[in-house]
């Protein structure tokens, strides 16, 4: 180091340091960090001994005194062998701006490089800092894990950055198959780390089915024996992963406390009680645990869990390639990730360029936030009666969002129609080509629809009377759902076909009851009635 800077040596922690190390974490933290038992002389002790971590710290010129500290976890077993959490990594503040973090960060890769072939650091985004050293050293931004990290009253987001070493991607098995939703997160994440693209856009695969009537209980003795021999004698290709086996995991879980759970296996052999073990473990983080988050490691080869998943309310939060050890390959995984409580917004600038990532990732999941909003208001519009639970969700998870302004154009007379709209929130009015206006639609209704689904132009203009928020499905959009769900696809041009009906027959019943009151007018065309303003809206209000 330089004469201005203070000298430091790096080294293994020992059981003398625990104290020191203790001090650090309250000195970094105060009485805020994540993992309370890093304050704990005793667990810190336990730390130190433990084979599948390394902990390190920085000495400075002062015997005894530490100025930095970092470890690395090793998992172990299961599919993700070879894999490394770098994390831990305090600076003292007074010894801050000096390179200590950096020194931190070169000794523990020298140490471990030879050991690991996919390393991983969850970084706070909020704390610049710790993204900066992470990229210097070669460690790639691979997602956001929104309000994972909690520090005492708030929540922040984790970035999820990722390196390799020696043949971890040699070994990638290639061709994955995904959901279309995960195509930003991988065609960044294979991008940054030289790979070509070569996925697989799955648009065909079925979800899991809804479930029969199957009897959960809590896991016993008996059952984890059963369980462990299903695993060992028929389990071929896995869904999901972790670093820990059931054995391992089951107890994890027990002992950790905890606001957000990772699922670490999924062992059945049937496929309709996959989504009720996934239900009553939503049921139990909601209830009895008080989860958070949940955060899923799904393997990218496994298209119908990723749409169970997503059809479940979880959405992809990041990709990475070669995570997952099997066989003789390495597998890319897709983190599935979900919400289970309302959380306070944080304001956050995340270093370039994990901006991108995260910016794509908290609209995603702003869009999952207000799908409860879409799909109670979709299903009670005449187009959409007749689908089932699963049908609304999936067609409620195409729509957009949009804010708009008192007296704002959502389309006009005779403009071909590119999207329908359903309003959730204001009033917006229906005009014809004079400018009359014909009709009112409110919360809960939609319009549009039958110009969009029909392909012909609006007969009438829609101008916002207030500021109101509006559910969108562009046509292109809907085209793609229902090129992958044609099921959907059928209820909805039969019930277009039924409502058009309904509405031409009302039309005529009107019409001939006009023209028998006044003859004169047969030659003379009906324009801008409210009957002609319905064949674009459904229901008008006057």
């Amino acid at each position: 180091m330089s004469e201005n800077k203070p000298a430091a040596r790096v080294r293994e922690a020992v059981q003398a340091d625990v104290p020191e190390i203790a001090r650090l974490f309250s000195r970094v933290y105060g009485a805020d960090y994540l993992y309370p038992a890093f304050y704990d002389e005793e667990h810190l002790t336990r730390f130190l001994y433990d084979p599948s971590a390394i902990t390190l710290v920085a000495e400075s010129e002062k015997p005894g005194r530490l100025v930095g500290t970092a470890s690395v976890l090793f998992a172990q077993g299961a599919h993700t062998d070879l894999v490394g959490e770098f994390g831990r990594l305090v600076v003292d503040p007074a010894a801050r701006g000096f390179g200590i973090g950096s020194l931190l960060m070169r000794e523990r890769l020298e140490r471990v490089g030879d050991r690991l072939h996919v390393g991983y650091a969850e970084v706070r985004v909020a704390h610049p800092f710790s993204t900066r050293i992470s990229q210097r050293y070669a460690f790639h931004p691979m997602g956001l894990l929104p309000y994972k990290l909690r520090f005492g009253g708030r929540r922040e987001h984790a970035g999820l950055m990722v390196r390799y070493f020696g043949s971890a991607l040699d070994l990638r098995r290639n061709h994955p198959r995904i959901i279309p939703e995960a195509h930003a997160l991988a065609r960044n994440a294979l991008e940054l780390v030289g790979l070509k693209p070569g996925y697989i856009l799955d648009e065909a695969s079925s979800p899991y089915p809804p479930g029969g009537d199957a009897d959960l209980e809590d896991l016993t003795a008996e059952g984890y024996a059963a369980l462990l021999r299903i695993e060992r004698g028929r389990l071929a290709n896995r869904e999901v992963f972790w670093p820990l086996r059931l054995q391992y995991g089951m107890f994890k879980l027990r002992a950790t406390r905890s606001s957000y759970i990772r699922v670490f296996e999924l062992i059945c052999t049937a496929d309709d009680v996959v989504r009720p073990l996934f239900v009553a473990l939503e049921q139990s983080a909601r209830g009895q645990w008080g989860i958070v988050t949940v955060e899923i490691d799904v393997s990218a080869y496994a298209p119908r869990m990723q749409r169970t998943l997503l059809e479940m309310g979880y959405l992809p939060a990041a990709y990475v390639p070669a995570l997952a050890f099997h066989d003789v390959e390495r597998l890319d995984v897709i983190k599935m990730y979900r919400l289970l409580a309302t959380v306070a917004p944080v304001r956050m600038e995340p270093p370039s360029p994990t901006r991108e990532i995260a910016d794509a990732v908290l609209a995603s999941f702003e869009g999952g936030r207000i799908l409860p909003e879409i799909e109670y208001a979709v299903c009670d519009l005449r187009l959409c009666r007749g689908l089932s639970q699963e049908q609304r969700t999936r067609l409620a998870r195409t729509f957009g969002h949009r804010e708009l302004a008192a007296e704002e154009m959502l389309f006009d007379t005779g403009q071909r129609a590119h999207e329908m709209f359903v309003v959730l929130e204001g009033r917006v009015a229906i005009r014809d080509a004079e400018g009359t206006v014909v009709g009112v639609v409110g919360a809960g209704e939609g319009l549009g629809e039958v110009a969009l689904l029909s392909a012909s132009p609006h007969s009438h203009a829609a101008t916002t009377e207030t500021v109101a928020r509006v559910a969108t499905l562009p046509a292109d959009s809907l085209d793609a759902m229902v090129r992958q769900r044609p099921d959907i696809g059928v209820i909805l041009y039969r019930n277009l076909a039924e409502g058009l009906g309904d509405k031409l027959r009302r039309a005529d019943r009107i019409l001939s009851e006009r023209l028998a009151q006044h003859p004169s007018k047969l030659a003379r065309p009906v324009r801008g009635t409210p009957e002609e303003a319905s064949l674009d809206v459904t229901p008008p209000t006057t």
